[in-house]
């Protein structure tokens, strides 16, 4: 089940803007001096943007400034049949264990269903360049009591994707995910919420209830991430156009946006999140630069109407108290 290679090099490039592939969500660690980008990739050969979410592997490209940089070997391909990742590997995160191994936590969907579930699967490394993934089951899937099931009639798929994996403190034993997810019941369109779950060791999770609430004004929230920027703790996600509710539109539309919260995240309220300025950037993440100060990167969605499939250059943020994220 190993994935991965040697560290070749195969191009360089000033943001991620490659010329056989789209790029789009990604994510990213800090490994001494050197960032990690792993990031969703299809060959542009395909001609149809919209065919790049069943052709996908993840890419991966190192730099030492979040803008030079440098690809290498691809991270993660699909596994064999059986397997809860044969059909796709989507958006996930990374994070270091108290052992020093690191954990790559994705999306995956199945061609034995058809590839309308989602859910979450890992793999391990030593080095963040060779991965070997740890079981062909998913860790963690929907569970009715909570989350939405596959029901055409309601929803295209069964949502539960994008972990993103945190510990609110260094010293503490609980792991965090938040999940894209729907809400059990959720109405169309005001669906969307977080879903979690919690681990002890980063193998063995327990699903918990969403930590919001469904009627927000979104059918999907995406890609989530828990910050604190600047003193300010944030939460960061994503939601197109095509997937906010009547009511939303009527105020912003759709793409990244952010929430002040607790930083126990309590009482979240998803409905107050606040639309980023800088239109047309998707599934962005929070990123600390060599200087310490914040940036959001993302991928260029469609400006012109046309999908673009390349990463931004960083850009500098920080947290309002009550506004959320903003330009630094």
């Amino acid at each position: 089940m190993g994935a991965g290679g040697s560290n070749k090099v195969y191009a360089v490039c000033m943001s991620l803007r490659l010329a056989g592939q789209w790029v789009w969500d990604s994510w990213f660690v800090k490994d001494q001096d050197t960032y990690h980008a792993f990031y969703l990739q299809a060959s542009r050969a395909l001609g149809d943007p919209n065919r790049r979410h069943r052709n996908v592997s993840v890419g991966h490209a190192i730099s030492k400034d979040l803008v030079k940089w440098t690809v290498i070997t691809d991270a993660l391909a699909i596994s064999d049949s059986p397997a809860f990742d044969s059909y796709t590997t989507w958006t996930g995160s990374v994070v270091r264990n108290d052992d020093g191994k690191w954990f790559m936590f994705y999306t995956g969907t199945s061609r034995e269903d058809g590839g309308d579930i989602q859910s979450i699967g890992a793999a391990t490394s030593e080095d963040l360049i060779t991965w070997t993934k740890v079981s062909n089951e998913a860790l963690v899937r929907a569970d009715e009591r909570w989350y939405a099931k596959l029901d055409k009639s309601q929803w295209h798929d069964e949502a539960f994707r994008d972990p993103w994996v945190f510990k609110f403190a260094p010293t503490d034993d609980t792991w965090h995910m938040l999940v894209t997810a729907r809400g059990k019941g959720g109405p169309g369109f005001n669906s969307g919420v977080m879903g979690h779950a919690t681990s002890t060791d980063l193998l063995n999770w327990t699903l918990r209830e969403p930590l919001s609430k469904v009627g927000a004004g979104f059918g999907e929230t995406e890609v989530f991430q828990y910050e604190i920027v600047d003193g300010v703790p944030i939460i960061l996600f994503c939601c197109s156009h095509r997937w906010i509710s009547d009511e939303r539109k009527s105020r912003d539309t759709g793409g990244v946006y952010s929430l002040v919260v607790n930083s126990d995240l309590t009482d979240i309220d998803i409905s107050r999140s606040v639309c980023f300025e800088v239109p047309d950037l998707y599934a962005s993440r929070l990123v600390q630069g060599p200087d310490g100060g914040w940036n959001l990167i993302g991928f260029w969605n469609e400006p012109n109407g046309e999908f673009v499939g390349e990463l931004s250059d960083p850009i500098a943020v920080t947290a309002d108290p009550i506004r959320g994220l903003v330009r630094r």
